[in-house]
């Protein structure tokens, strides 16, 4: 990136100064050239202003004057004096351009360049009060030979800024970079780099998606840690009771048992690998599938009919309360979002407890509610229990099968649907959740 932007910044460079070289050229030139025009303009006034010019007057008067020319011309066109040429030999002027606007103005002033010569010559014409015109003329190097004359000096100009403009394109490439390189290798400090102002919201983008990256790693690989825990528990409690029946080491009457405790590490293990493939696919997605409008009265009562037995199993009630609201959602995502937070409320309650599903409206948001007559929730555990694998009361949840990863299922798909989830919840008196959906 800095070597671009050197080279364009020395590109820029390079045709700044040859056009600002050029364009001097040609304003010097113009200021020259009617330098020039001005001088004969002021030496034909003096002449005219003496009123009958003669020929020995003009000798006198060029005598003092380098390469100037000077022409008399009569009021037919035909020279009478020259200071270059013999009047004869020089044939009619009545259609020269300075000659013929002299005679209807009373002066004129015309430059004419030779391709050949590589000069410039500039006229000026002024009508005598005799009728005669009286040119004077005198010859310069043109632009282009003034150009060609000046190119070793203009060269060494060029050659010099453009050195000079190299160094400072590094110094100031290098001032615009730093902040830029500082922040590269100072990602875990952002704050002590010193910067533009312009570049602080960029600064902040930048820390806030690297402490996303940072955390986005730290929860990857503690989920990875996770998995491995959950996993081998229940395979080594498989292993352990198969290899007692395998080995005939289970009396007669513990082989059902051991068979019961197979059969009840095994669903746990597929439920945990359910969850994890399910938790990875909406870590994958970054929108809601499917979207259609969804009755949430309807999804939270077939729940709570397909969750009747696990209740009833736990010994808690369950019911649903409301009215019809409809959402624009994923309904399969809606489905499990109701399934995991009343499946959560069912096993971390008390025998005898409750768990109440409502929806309704509240304003122009939709609402889904869970609230359980449970164990509840510390305030200090509040703030993670969406975290995959984070559990209040871990021995309760591992008799009751549960996962850890229901409520961070949840948190997804909340976020997905661009919904909102609030917790109220309190030790010994039960959690209330609600999802809010616009």
């Amino acid at each position: 990136m800095k070597k671009k932007i050197s080279i364009q910044m020395m590109a820029i460079t390079t045709l700044a100064i040859l056009s600002t070289v050029i364009l001097v050229i040609f304003a010097f030139y113009e200021l020259f050239e009617k330098q020039i025009l001005d001088d004969l303009k002021i030496y034909a006034h003096m002449l005219q202003a003496d009123g009958m010019v003669e020929e020995e007057k003009l000798e006198k008067y060029r005598a003092g004057e380098d390469n100037l020319r000077v022409t008399l011309i009569n009021g037919e066109g035909k020279v009478i004096y020259d200071s270059e040429f013999g009047s004869d030999s020089l044939g009619s002027h009545r259609d020269r351009p300075e000659f013929v606007e002299a005679v209807k103005d009373g002066e004129a002033s015309v430059i004419r360049n030779s391709d050949t010569i590589q000069k410039s010559s500039f006229y000026y014409a002024v009508r005598l009060y005799d009728g005669n015109v009286l040119r004077l003329a005198r010859e310069a190097d043109s632009v282009l030979s003034v150009l060609l004359s000046i190119a070793p000096i203009i060269l060494g100009i060029v050659v010099c800024l453009w050195l000079l403009c190299a160094v400072l394109s590094k110094l100031l490439t290098d001032s615009l970079m730093k902040p830029i390189e500082q922040m590269a290798n100072e990602l875990d400090h952002l704050e002590n780099v010193e910067s533009y102002e312009e570049l602080i919201p960029f600064i902040r983008l930048i820390k806030k998606q690297h402490e996303d990256i940072v955390k986005s790693v730290t929860m990857r690989q503690d989920f990875t840690a996770n998995v491995s825990h959950e996993l081998k528990t229940p395979l080594t409690a498989i292993s352990g009771y198969s290899e007692l029946i395998e080995n005939g080491m289970a009396a007669e009457g513990d082989v059902q048992r051991f068979a019961s405790k197979i059969h009840h590490s095994a669903n746990r293990l597929l439920t945990l690998i359910n969850d994890t493939i399910r938790l990875s696919e909406l870590d994958i997605a970054e929108t809601a599938g499917h979207v259609e409008e969804v009755n949430l009265y309807g999804i939270a009562d077939t729940c709570v009919s397909m969750l009747k037995v696990s209740a009833e199993n736990h010994d808690v009630t369950l019911s649903v309360n409301g009215k019809p609201v409809t959402v624009m959602a994923d309904k399969q995502m809606i489905e499990e979002l109701v399934y995991n937070l009343c499946d959560n409320a069912i096993r971390y309650n008390n025998p005898g407890g409750h768990v109440l599903v409502t929806t309704g409206e509240s304003g122009k948001e939709k609402y889904l509610k869970v609230k359980d007559t449970g164990i509840g929730i510390a305030k200090e555990h509040q703030e993670r229990i969406f975290e995959r694998f984070y559990r209040v009361d871990k021995s309760r949840s591992k008799s009751t099968g549960g996962t850890g990863l229901g409520l961070a299922i949840v948190k997804h798909i909340v976020a997905k649907c661009n919904a909102r989830v609030e917790l109220d919840s309190q030790p010994g008196k039960g959690t209330e959740i609600t999802v809010f959906f616009s």
